[in-house]
């Protein structure tokens, strides 16, 4: 009749759920990230209000907890039916002679108490008492007892927002629960009762339940115990590596959007820790210079899948927690490839072609701009193979003179380069040395297009294809888009060629670098300004790599180059990849350099006057040339002045008759070569040439001696408000 009247009350049978679906419906407070082979990388937290881990199942327990537990909460456990009658009348006489008592609830009482939500704590009135009674007999008739103590430890608030014994174990000992021995079984069943007791109330109390299990020689020390545990001592300051607790919190942080959720993702776990580990290690070395950060990316070239992603240095970082990959920096010489690239799409230029490593000062709007190469000296009349392999700054500021600021801003952007928002005058001619700020990931995919044949493809991170959040800053458009051509296969072959040939390179970086590899790959380095950032980036015919070393804060480094910071790092993840039996058929295809695509030639080359040996040299079809001849080198004289694509605006302070725009060739003009402004009459390219602007569109043509077209550009003068310097339309 009692049971009957029970079940009638709020909360009885009929609100209770099954012992599998509330282990179905348990959720951890963290969120885990995946290895493309299923291991754990990274666990995140992300409910704020509770620390609750996946469930622990009844034999993940160690029995002297499982004893300690039921010895404070519920002897007779195995033996009541739900409820303690026993207790029930010593707790009612107890009351009656106003005793202080312990209560008659029983575990399986307390359970329905945490299944309809609410937590004992403090005293409950009697009705709401029934109620957990009438649902503990309920409990009993569906539940088995194993089931009942196994969901119990798991749902049990033990301190603060530690909820369960897996997190409790963790969290307090700093290890598994399976792991506890008698002193810290006592510890956290005597929490039970008093979750928020100071360490010493606990420790007496746990002291007495080692005493009622008779083993009181357990009591010395414990309320040192309780302290050290309480404070956190007793558990690692970070989880262990080796578990995969600490691998990729960037990428993690990215992705993990709901507590309990397991996401798998295109990381390689075995490769991800040797990139931390080798980036970690080259900065320690690089203490001294003032180094302090870096990122790592590994991409799977065919894919587009992420294979490593290292954010920063970890524990060597004032700001750890500062995405490197997709931080915004000056991208320095590691634009330079997809420069030369456009300029050899466009037939203006031949890997064997001379372009003149001189002096140059530049007139721009600014004012005049004077490149100089990292070295403080000039080569003079150099091949494009030259000056791209040892990343010469003024020829490549005569190539971007050549094609137009516009012109190669568009490419870059085209190439996945998204962060460049303003147009291409606003960068003018430094853009040829990087000055954009770009991030390694829009970076990493570009030099992935390249190694890809020009084609441009997003990138992913996990095997269901999630995107990261990024629709802004340093990943804006890497994990979107379509596939697209972004440059063209031919010349990119030729750019990965140059990239790849150690003698090219070898009079700035010498024949034994960090670049030169035993296997085929091409590779770049870059510095900014003040030397504030340092990157490489190179592929393989299957993976590629890139590297950023540099502060997080922007500080500059002492005399760190792109060979000295980056490059060794870069160097030691690519043998990885390429590590093992030469003989393998996915590695050695992963050595071999690719096949030229069609349209592309293999020619035997000379120079006249022997400025660089003889050698054979790749051509796009229809460019090709047996020797090269330094008077060759004035036919590559381009229009300089003005830049394509330019706005030249009028001083309203001079007045229009006296201002003139002087056209200027990228080199000396040839016998016979004239300037034609408009189809006005031409006028001589050897001498200066001074032309009166008017406001408008204007195009200006470089003609030879038998009028034919050299080159052209396209420009417009706008007309300026006197005193106030804003445009007005002509």
């Amino acid at each position: 009749m009692l049971c009957a009247a029970l079940c009638l009350l709020p909360g009885g049978a009929s609100a209770l759920p099954s012992f599998a679906e509330v282990r179905a419906a348990h959720a951890e407070s963290d969120a885990w990230l995946l290895a493309r082979d299923g291991r754990p990388l990274q666990r995140l937290r992300l409910d704020p209000t509770v620390q609750r881990l996946p469930w622990t199942p009844l034999e993940g327990v160690s029995p002297t907890l499982l004893r300690a537990v039921l010895h404070s909460e519920d002897r007779r456990f195995h033996e009541h039916s739900g409820i303690d009658w026993n207790a029930v009348a010593a707790s009612a006489w107890r009351n009656l002679w106003n005793t202080r008592t312990r209560g008659a609830s029983t575990l399986t009482m307390q359970l329905a108490g945490l299944l309809a939500e609410q937590r004992p704590t403090g005293r409950r009135n009697a009705f709401q008492k029934l109620g957990q009674a009438a649902a503990a007999l309920a409990l009993e008739r569906h539940w088995k007892k194993d089931e009942i103590l196994e969901a119990y430890l798991n749902l049990a608030g033990f301190r603060g927002e530690v909820v369960g014994v897996a997190a409790m174990s963790r969290r307090l000992f700093g290890k598994d629960p399976d792991g506890l021995d008698s002193r810290e079984a006592a510890l956290a069943a005597a929490l039970l009762r008093a979750p928020g007791a100071a360490p010493e109330t606990v420790a007496e109390r746990a002291c007495g339940l080692l005493r009622a299990q008779r083993q009181p020689g357990d009591c010395a020390g414990l309320d040192t115990l309780a302290r050290l545990a309480f404070s956190g001592a007793l558990r690692p300051a970070m989880p262990p590596s080796d578990a995969g607790e600490n691998l990729a919190p960037h990428l993690a942080r990215k992705l993990l959007q709901r507590p309990g959720e397991r996401l798998g993702s295109t990381l390689d776990a075995d490769l991800q820790r040797f990139a931390a580990a080798a980036l970690e290690r080259h900065l320690r070395e690089l203490a001294r210079r003032n180094v302090e950060d870096g990122a790592v990316l590994v991409l799977d070239n065919r894919s587009g899948e992420v294979l490593a992603w290292i954010g920063s240095s970890a524990s060597l970082s004032g700001a750890p927690h500062v995405d490197g990959t997709a931080a915004l920096r000056q991208a320095g010489s590691t634009l330079k490839p997809f420069l030369y690239a456009l300029a050899l799409e466009r037939r203006q230029l031949s890997a064997a072609a001379l372009v003149e490593d001189s002096p140059a000062a530049l007139s721009t709007a600014a004012g005049l701009y004077v490149p100089q190469n990292y070295v403080p000296e000039y080569r003079g009349w150099v091949s494009v193979r030259r000056a791209l392999a040892e990343s010469l700054n003024v020829p490549a500021v005569r190539t971007l003179v050549r094609l137009g600021p516009d012109a190669f801003h568009a490419r870059l952007r085209r190439l996945g380069l998204l962060s460049l928002k303003e147009d291409g005058d606003y960068y003018g001619y430094s853009l040829a040395l990087g000055s954009a700020d770009v991030s390694l990931l829009m970076l990493a995919n570009a030099y992935r297009s390249l190694a890809n044949g020009g084609t441009w493809s997003p990138l992913r991170a996990t095997r269901d294809g999630r995107r990261p959040p990024c629709a802004e800053g340093g990943c804006a458009g890497v994990f979107s888009g379509v596939t697209r051509p972004a440059g063209d296969a031919a010349a990119s072959f030729i750019v990965a060629d140059i990239l790849a040939d150690r003698a090219a390179r070898a009079g700035t970086f010498g024949l034994d670098s960090w670049l030169a590899t035993s296997y085929w790959s091409a590779a770049k380095t870059g510095t900014s300004k003040d030397m504030r950032d340092n990157w490489c980036l190179g592929f393989s015919r299957r993976y590629t790599v890139a590297v950023w070393v540099g502060n997080a804060g922007g500080g500059p480094m002492h005399d760190v180059s792109g060979t000295s910071g980056a490059a060794p790092v870069w160097r030691e993840v690519m043998d990885w990849l390429h590590r093992g039996d030469p003989e393998h058929s996915r590695r050695a295809a992963a050595s071999l350099p690719p096949a030229p695509p069609p349209g592309v030639l293999r020619r035997p080359v000379r120079f006249d006057p022997p400025r660089e040996p003889p050698r054979q040299e790749w051509f796009l079809q229809g460019t090709e040339m047996r020797v090269v001849r330094e008077a060759g080198a004035t036919r590559l004289a381009r229009i300089a002045y003005p830049g394509e694509g330019s706005i030249l605006a009028l001083d309203p302070d001079i007045p229009p008759p006296r201002q003139r725009i002087a056209l200027q060739l990228s080199g000396p003009a040839a016998a016979g070569w004239r300037w034609q402004v408009d189809g006005e009459k031409a006028q001589r390219a050897d001498r200066p040439a001074l032309w009166r602007p008017s406001p408008g569109p204007h195009r200006v043509l470089l003609l030879d001696e038998a009028g034919r077209e050299i080159d052209r550009v396209s420009f417009s003068v706008r007309a300026l408000r006197a005193g106030r310097g804003e445009p007005r339309s002509p």
